[in-house]
């Protein structure tokens, strides 16, 4: 009879291997244990973030000059004249990133670079619904990212009126020395850090309580094999350290007596 009901229990729990059954309140209690671990994690994360961000990552600051897209000499006022302005952008974009104006910045520039990574560092953005240009440049000195966009705009103005034969874009507004770096985001670089601190913290302490499918209490033994506990064995340790704090006890009253 009893080898049956084990083998019963025995089938159970094979059937079972292949699920997990997750207790959120175990898993709540287990990172609450070790919540100050937690958070000193997700601290030491966020500095060591911000210690690689200040002292290992080259700042990059932008400066940026706005070119204004014209079609012909006067005012643009009809709607086939800003039709035409807005066409015209698409090419402006192209031509001011080409090789042949990047080669004339870096000769007036003295730039010790390539065309190709010159390239890399010019981004070009169109407002939707406008004719305006603006060209920004991203270097690690503020003062050459003016020069060059600076120098961009010129030439890529000239450029185009020469070769297009239209009127060339008006630089309505030059690049400016920037105070304020661009990348890389402290705040940004910062949060990862604890985000990832969290993770590398919290994340082994929510596999292993998961994982852990040892039986623990009475109520482990009803959930997981469907048995009642009967009796439970003391720890010997327990009963050992309450014998002898009564020994003492009993010791020093009768010192007293």
């Amino acid at each position: 009879m009893d080898n049956n009901r084990f083998d019963n229990v025995n089938l159970k729990a094979m059937q079972d291997d292949d699920e997990i059954t997750i207790d959120l309140r175990e898993v709540f209690f287990a990172l609450k244990k070790r919540f100050i671990l937690i958070i000193l994690a997700c601290i030491a994360g966020g500095v060591i973030a911000l210690a690689i961000t200040m002292f290992l990552m080259t700042p990059i600051y932008t400066s940026t000059a706005s070119l204004l897209v014209l079609s012909k000499e006067t005012t643009l006022t009809s709607i086939a004249d800003i039709q035409l302005g807005t066409q015209l952008t698409n090419d402006y974009k192209v031509l001011i990133r080409s090789t042949s104006v990047l080669e004339e910045v870096i000769d007036d520039l003295h730039l010790a670079t390539t065309p190709e990574e010159l390239k890399e560092t010019i981004s070009i953005n169109n407002p939707e619904g406008t004719r305006l240009l603006d060209i920004s440049v991203n270097n690690p000195d503020p003062e050459m990212a003016r020069d060059i966009v600076n120098s961009v705009a010129s030439v890529s103005s000239a450029f185009i009126g020469d070769k297009m034969e239209v009127v060339p874009p008006k630089i309505i507004e030059r690049g400016k020395v920037p105070d304020k770096q661009t990348a890389p985001s402290k705040k940004r670089n910062v949060l990862i850090g604890i985000l990832l601190g969290l993770l590398l913290s919290a994340g082994p302490i929510v596999l292993l309580t998961v994982l852990d499918d040892t039986i623990k209490s009475e109520d482990d033994m009803q959930n997981y094999l469907g048995l009642s506990m009967l009796a439970s064995v003391p720890d010997r340790r327990d009963y050992i350290n309450t014998k002898k704090g009564k020994n003492k006890k009993n010791r020093k009253s009768s010192s007293h007596k």
